[in-house]
């Protein structure tokens, strides 16, 4: 069970650029009940200060904690999701708006362009391959919006020392790696998205083919 938090007046700064919020995460619990219990309280956290929530539509894992979470505390939430997922993932119809798509393609896109950032909470090889297309994109420069691993319970440790690793032997320029937000405070984690947002064009190349 996810500790119920207020949903309001948790976060001291003002969002000014952050109003619409992509979250990639599992459709698993994981493991550590930390998961569960982060993923909620970043949901409130958003919802409470006025953040929209673009995620995959899914009703179970950490994906329907941060849905129903966020709709419990007032938000608004919308979920994408492609046909071939909707069974599968159980998709979520108790949220602000699901939209079904035909495509995983389709479904990454229209989440990139309701969103002004990318949140990347704990998930398995989908939450991944997610994470690292819209990495891919800011670094072709395809967007200019923050990406951001929520790092809860030293999940993405690993990550972020392959990352380094990679730096090291220049497969990876070190500027495209200082672009990664890398946060376990969910308020330390807002504040960052807030400042480079603030520095964003907020676009998206239609043509992502």
């Amino acid at each position: 069970m996810v500790d119920k938090l207020p949903s309001k007046g948790t976060f001291m700064s003002e969002l000014k650029n952050i109003k619409s919020i992509c979250i990639f995460c599992g459709s698993s619990h994981g493991v550590d009940p930390l998961f569960a219990q982060k993923a909620g309280e970043l949901a409130r956290l958003l919802a409470g200060n006025g953040v929209r929530i673009v995620y995959g539509g899914g009703s179970v894992g950490l994906m329907g904690i941060v849905a129903s979470e966020a709709m419990s505390a007032g938000g608004e939430v919308i979920g994408v999701i492609p046909e071939s997922l909707a069974a599968r993932e159980l998709a979520q119809e108790q949220i602000t708006e699901l939209r079904v798509v035909q495509s995983m393609h389709e479904r990454k896109a229209m989440m990139a362009e309701l969103s002004q950032g990318f949140i990347v909470l704990p998930g398995g090889i989908g939450t991944m391959e997610e994470f690292f297309e819209v990495f891919t994109w800011l670094q072709l420069g395809i967007h200019d919006k923050p990406v951001a691993l929520y790092n809860t319970g030293e999940y993405y440790d690993g990550l972020k020392r392959f990352l380094l690793q990679m730096v090291k032997q220049q497969f990876l320029k070190r500027e495209t790696y200082q672009e990664l937000i890398i946060e376990t405070v969910p308020e330390n984690l807002l504040t960052r998205l807030e400042e480079k947002a603030s520095k964003s064009s907020d676009f998206l190349k239609k043509d992502l083919s």
